[in-house]
């Protein structure tokens, strides 16, 4: 959530966010009537406490008709203190709940606007000119059906729609890529992390995920838990009400994860194949810092998905996400999308998110600076999102006869193998 002093100091700021978001500003006055309700309450409260406390030791000194008078009073007193302190934790509880409703400041620089307003920040790589080649590319199911790599049909039939088997050549590049992901992310200082991908109610919402997103989420009401649909969820929620020193700041986790989602918004679009599923796995960055150096571990993020890219030897782009298409949580984001040949555009494959103090106020993930006690900054960043990465590969990297030729990086966690060729030829 955003500091709630903000409110009081500068709504105005609230307000340009919300818009450039494309949502409604009348929740700010709301805000404010609830925050001056709630603060009328404590005062109230505090007041009526503070007299109840001195009527006892004017009781204690006097006698008579005043001590009946002072007796009759501090029973007044203690039915106003516990009338008030339940209309305090009210109207506190009803400002806090319209609170989280808020979603992140969108940092100045964001393009606004919707969904297409993104602004394309580097292009790397050049598509393959097929045509020039003398065949017509096929798309990631036809050559995963011929590699024996991915069966949909046999997913459909034992889960439903949108889900899928990996065999084969499919299941062997998806441990390669876990491989190479979880290495790399060592290399550059991650601490590698396995979390539970079931969480509590707390961890779903503390993350920002049971707001906009609560349609795409999984529930299980006999357990009262989430399938997470992101490790970004438990490795957020690790720290979850714990004050962590300055001096082990910058924490970075990677965590392996199978990710569950709804789909719920996506009717229609993408049905074909495995680019938008109902689980997947994928390997999340995950970061904890001292607000200053936000951005610049933003940076870092972008830059870490890109050398990733660059090994898997994809032609792709960087977006800076618009902030109407921005989630919940998300100040800004910055989406890599790769060259889909068959599509014949450029589609995310990773993304990364400064979340600045937004998810650590909600899970109370303080620092112990040497300015006092106060919210850490959370950042996320997809590395490798298999069924994406694995479109990508077979559609960029295919050959005329229906092989797929195996980009150098992938090939140490492979057997040394340079392609993947149908079982026909």
């Amino acid at each position: 959530m955003i500091d709630p002093k903000l409110l009081r100091t500068d709504p105005d700021q609230i307000r340009t966010s919300l818009a450039a978001r494309g949502e409604d500003t009348a929740v700010v006055d709301q805000l404010l009537a609830a925050d001056e309700s709630r603060r009328s309450n404590i005062a109230s409260f505090e007041s009526l406490r503070a007299e109840q406390k001195g009527m006892g030791k004017q009781v204690a000194k006097a006698s008579g008709d005043e001590k009946q008078a002072l007796l009759a009073r501090t029973k007044e007193l203690a039915a106003q203190v516990k009338e008030t302190e339940a209309a305090m934790k009210t109207a506190d509880a009803d400002f806090e709940e319209l609170l989280k409703t808020l979603p992140n400041l969108v940092i100045a620089g964001v393009p606004e606007g919707g969904e297409d307003a993104f602004e394309v920040l580097e292009t790397h790589g050049t598509p393959r000119d097929f045509e020039a080649e003398g065949f017509e590319p096929r798309d990631h199911l036809e050559l995963g059906e011929i590699l024996g790599a991915i069966d949909t049909e046999r997913g459909a039939k034992v889960s439903g729609s949108r889900f899928y088997y990996l065999t084969g050549p499919g299941a062997q590049l998806e441990l390669a890529l876990i491989s190479l992901a979880m290495n790399k992310a060592m290399e550059w200082g991650f601490n590698p992390v396995i979390p539970p991908a079931l969480v509590k109610p707390s961890a779903m919402e503390g993350t920002g995920f049971l707001g906009q997103a609560a349609q795409d989420v999984y529930y299980l009401p006999a357990d009262d838990l989430y399938l997470v649909g992101t490790a970004e969820v438990p490795l957020a929620a690790y720290h979850s009400d714990e004050i962590l020193d300055a001096d082990t700041l910058p924490r970075h986790y990677a965590g392996y994860s199978p990710c569950y989602r709804r789909e719920a918004g996506s009717y229609g679009k993408d049905t074909r194949g495995i680019f938008r599923v109902h689980w997947f796995d994928k390997v999340e960055m995950f970061v904890y810092c001292d607000p200053a150096d936000a951005e610049a571990e933003h940076a870092k993020l972008l830059a870490w998905e890109k050398e990733f890219i660059d090994l898997l030897e994809l032609p792709y782009r960087v977006i800076d996400v618009a902030s109407g298409d921005l989630g919940l949580s998300a100040a800004r984001k910055y989406d890599c999308e790769a060259w889909i040949p068959t599509q014949g555009k450029y589609r995310e494959i990773t993304s990364t998110s400064n979340c600045t103090e937004f998810q650590a106020r909600r899970l109370g993930i303080r620092g112990r600076f040497a300015d006092g006690v106060r919210p850490v900054a959370t950042l996320n960043g997809t590395l490798c999102a298999i069924p994406r990465i694995i479109v990508a590969l077979l559609e960029n990297h295919q050959q005329a006869d229906g092989s797929i030729r195996v980009p150098e990086a992938l090939r140490p966690y492979l057997g040394g193998r340079d392609s993947f060729v149908p079982s026909a030829l």
